[in-house]
């Protein structure tokens, strides 16, 4: 406990700097998160509610680019984590589906880190899974302990983990038993006439707080809708878009988000406890199940899960939120209140789900539910902040010319270096989440570009195209493929080139293209670092500049630089060489840089110096591309 503990002081270090910045509310509350919770271990124990909080830093990390909120996931979630894979004070046995949550932090790290512990340990998590007992129709026991339950709680707690796994490590036939999942509990726990879900549902009838007719539970709890709400919402991002049940997922979620509109207090802007009887004696406006409804709204509209509407929903939640449930203290401390503390059905003491029962349960402030929740609805609102620049616009990455593929651990053979799903050093992960904070539709070009397919693009995306070294079966940049691109440039398409120093790129064919444009990569390599001395790798861009509207100082390492003739010119000059250069070509533009440059490994603050702007710079790029494609294609 003490070496987390000291690491996550570390993490701290850096807090007095921040706070004398601009900083959003996400990361004013994930710096009260950090100080009360050094290791978000308040029980000892392996639990969803410190997971809660991870899936906070884990979206603040990638909003910002800041190491410090992963590696406060890391070094938390490394004191469970032994290193065979087993998981302290984790017992598969009780088959609490609240256990499984956390897991979601597991394979992010193992996403990133590649290390082994961490897939050893999610595995641990999918067995329980496997296991879970079930009702007839399929659904997931809430608990062991609690015979023939589904709570809405336990969708969130099991299947965003569950469809992560299944989508990472190629289980499709997993999303059927994950739709399932979601839809019985619709069916079921569902009042038509309000379009609320009731928090509990006991397929038996026998439980005392169970309607005998329905099974299901009383009243409606905030937080147990929100939950599902989120579930809904994440799952979504894995679901594959053919899958035959997907559509009923987003219909599910559409008549999910117009009931919570249909409760939203109209004079604060947020949600009651019990959310339909707002009016009542004792009833109070919940933190948590305000949240976690922002969330909701706020990422189903900017992912086109649910129509463009609730982005206003979402923006007048969070303006309520911050009203009604955020304080500072005389330290600076940003606080959360009015946060329902638990609530449950059965168990002993027993709770009847009774409306007393849930505005008579414990009012917290900085509960980890809640501040959690908070964190990642903050971050979903602040990425509605440019979502309609290029909203329904497209950005097409080629997977023909750069084509690397190795096994992954499971022994299947999968492009890998420079995609978009790649959460690893070399992965494009981060710039895609970049590109979808604008609005854009992150797609890869596994053929040859062809007029006919290239017509879906807005932004087409070549990066470092292979040489037999990296791919023996390397495909080149002919003749067709020239014509394609260039014709497609010209009548308004905006193309992105990311190549590689002398040695590690393919310069011959890719020229004839970049020919067209004015441009040539010199085969040579600049800006050579030995080690981690990263100043040698800086740098410096003037002020004013066309491209780069926040950077002042990036890493940029062995760059091929470029000679230009008309169209094109300078962006960007480094020691009297070009090393970011652009064209206008007809309708169309071009942008090139001679180094794969913002893949994860110099974007997510985890090994680059903060003064090294490089995150700042991949958004000043996308924003500047966006701005580049025509009205109206």
């Amino acid at each position: 406990m003490r070496k987390v503990y000291l690491l996550c002081l570390f993490l701290l270090a850096g807090l007095p700097v921040l706070r004398a910045q601009s900083l959003t509310w996400a990361q004013k509350m994930a710096n009260t998160a950090m100080t009360l919770w050094s290791d978000t271990v308040s029980t000892g124990r392996w639990t969803y509610e410190q997971g809660v909080v991870w899936e906070g830093m884990k979206s603040l990390w990638m909003q910002t680019g800041d190491a410090r909120y992963f590696k406060y996931v890391q070094h938390c979630a490394d004191h469970y984590i032994n290193a065979d894979g087993s998981i302290r004070t984790y017992k598969a046995e009780d088959y609490n589906i609240d256990n499984v949550m956390s897991g979601r932090s597991l394979l992010t790290l193992y996403r990133v880190l590649g290390a082994e512990k961490y897939y050893k340990a999610a595995n641990l998590l999918h067995e329980q899974l496997k296991n879970q007992p079930r009702i007839p129709q399929g659904g997931f026991w809430h608990k062991k302990r609690y015979p023939n339950q589904m709570w809405l709680d336990g969708l969130y707690m099991g299947e965003p983990f569950y469809a992560e796994y299944a989508s990472t490590f190629h289980e499709d036939a997993a999303f059927d038993d994950i739709a399932n999942q979601f839809i019985l509990m619709e069916n079921n726990a569902r009042n038509a006439k309000t379009g609320l879900l009731y928090h509990g549902w006991d397929q038996s009838k026998k439980e005392r707080w169970a309607n005998p007719q329905t099974g299901l539970s009383p009243n409606i709890w905030g937080r147990a809708m929100g939950w599902y709400g989120m579930a809904l919402v994440d799952v979504l991002d894995y679901m594959p878009a053919n899958h035959p049940k997907r559509a009923q997922l987003v219909a599910i979620l559409g008549r999910l988000a117009a009931a919570i509109q249909k409760y939203q207090d109209a004079k604060s802007g947020v949600w009651y406890q019990v959310v339909d009887k707002g009016g009542e004696k004792g009833n109070y406006l919940e933190a948590s199940a305000s949240c976690m409804f922002v969330y909701t709204l706020a990422k189903g509209a900017r992912a086109g899960y649910l129509p463009a509407q609730y982005q206003q929903v979402a923006q007048t939640g969070y303006k309520g939120i911050i009203k009604e449930f955020i304080s500072t203290d005389a330290n600076g401390q940003v606080n959360l209140n009015k946060v329902c503390s638990v609530a449950g059905l059965g168990g002993n003491p027993y709770r009847d789900g009774s409306y007393q029962y849930y505005i008579g349960e414990k009012v917290a402030t900085n509960d980890l539910k809640g501040v959690g929740a908070f964190i990642m609805a903050s971050v979903e609102v602040d990425r509605l902040a440019h979502l309609s620049a290029g909203k329904v616009k497209t950005v097409l990455l080629d997977s023909y010319f750069n084509d690397e593929r190795k096994k992954d651990i499971t022994g299947q053979v999968l492009p890998y270096h420079y995609k978009w799903n790649g959460m690893d050093n070399n992965g494009f992960s981060l710039l895609g989440y970049l590109f979808n904070n604008y609005g854009l539709s992150t797609q890869t070009l596994y053929d040859a570009p062809t007029t006919a397919n290239l017509k879906k693009a807005d932004i087409y995306f070549i990066v470092d195209p292979d040489i037999p070294k990296e791919n023996p079966d390397a495909k080149y940049i002919e003749q067709p493929h020239v014509k394609a691109i260039s014709e497609w440039v010209k009548q308004g398409g905006v193309l992105l080139v990311l190549n590689n120093d002398t040695g590690n790129a393919e310069f011959k064919h890719l020229n004839q293209l970049m020919a067209k444009f004015g441009m040539q990569y010199k085969e040579n390599s600049v800006n050579h670092v030995q080690g981690s001395q990263f100043e040698q790798g800086a740098v410096t861009i003037p002020a004013g500049n066309e491209v780069f509207k926040t950077a002042r100082k990036v890493y940029i390492k062995e760059i091929s630089t470029f000679s230009l003739t008309a169209p094109a010119k300078p962006v960007l000059n480094h020691q009297a060489e070009v090393v970011v250069a652009a064209a206008k070509y007809g309708k169309g533009t071009v942008l090139a840089v001679g180094d794969p440059w913002f893949y994860n490994e110099y974007l997510d603050g985890r090994k680059l110096p903060p003064e090294m702007e490089n995150y700042k710079a991949a958004n000043d790029v996308i924003a500047w591309l966006v701005k580049q494609i025509p009205a109206g294609k």
